[in-house]
């Protein structure tokens, strides 16, 4: 099965406020997971149906749907390893975390 990584406008926005070697980093990585490889790491409780990519400090949250006989990767949600579950946990609370999705 093919697999089609989407990077959504938040995680654009984080990656262009990233200095130029980070970004570098980020983007590859983001590049290289579409063939499997980063590291890779699916969330547990509430967030269970989400997977996050870790290149050093920064989190890429995303979601895996199948679409049209492809994998869909959806990258939704870039920040800091400090910020990222907390802010995760307060926009599932807050219902928010779907329009983040879309």
């Amino acid at each position: 099965m093919r697999t089609r990584v989407v990077i959504g406008a938040p995680v654009k926005a984080f990656m262009n406020s990233l200095a130029p070697e980070p970004r570098r980093k980020l983007r590859r990585a983001l590049k290289e997971l579409g063939d499997g490889k980063g590291d890779l790491r699916q969330l547990e409780g509430k967030l269970a149906p989400f997977w996050k990519l870790r290149v050093q400090m920064i989190r890429v949250i995303f979601d895996q749907k199948p679409v049209a006989g492809e994998r869909v990767l959806l990258c939704f949600f870039a920040d800091y390893r400090g910020t990222v579950s907390a802010i995760l946990e307060q926009l599932l609370a807050s219902g928010l975390l779907e329009q983040l999705r879309d």
